[in-house]
């Protein structure tokens, strides 16, 4: 008897471990996204927002897409951008074309268009990298569901900038307008 007892309390034991099973189907959060293509380097895989950033590595300009625990704002996502690749995205190869290339005063949003303000420069401070600097900042904020496009200004004055095909344009810059120099989506 008392081995008959043993095998079913045993049996009760087994039954209790395992998984759980439900009386019907049930929803299954997908994990957050958007999910990293190759060619795109994930500096920080925790967080539930994604930010993306544009650094470069080889003339390129590359996404990075950082989690984050709170959505940024536009002045916070630029900060992030003009702070540079963190450790981790320097050790793949990734840097920066902004120090140096472009100073940026401030920013505001005018509709879909971000208006990004740029001090002047002291004579002959120009950079062959600008073009990359303008891209980043261009492709990084253009990357945000509520920018459709940047401009640049100086002094309140619509600022010549560089495209990927080395023409200026005083016009609002869509990630378009450096696509050929992008490895990204």
């Amino acid at each position: 008897m008392n081995a008959r007892l043993a095998v079913a309390a045993l049996l009760v034991l087994l039954a209790g471990c395992g998984v759980p099973t439900d009386d019907g189907p049930r929803a299954v959060e997908a994990p957050y996204g958007p999910f990293p293509t190759p060619g795109t380097a994930v500096s920080d895989p925790a967080g539930r927002f994604t930010e993306a950033l544009y650094f470069v590595r080889d003339d390129r300009l590359v996404l990075v897409r950082r989690r984050l625990d709170l959505l940024p704002t536009v002045n916070q996502h630029l900060q992030h951008l003009l702070a540079g690749p963190n450790e981790a995205e320097r050790a793949e190869g990734l840097a920066t074309a902004l120090f140096g290339a472009v100073t940026v005063a401030g920013i505001r949003i005018t509709g879909t268009r971000a208006e990004v303000h740029v001090p002047p420069v002291a004579d002959g401070a120009g950079r062959s990298d600008e073009v990359f600097a303008f891209g980043q900042i261009v492709c990084t904020l253009t990357a945000r569901p509520e920018v459709d496009a940047v401009s640049f200004l100086r002094d309140g004055e619509p600022l010549g900038v560089p495209r990927a095909d080395g023409s200026l344009s005083e016009g609002p810059l869509t990630a378009a307008d450096y696509a050929e120099l992008s490895d990204s989506d």
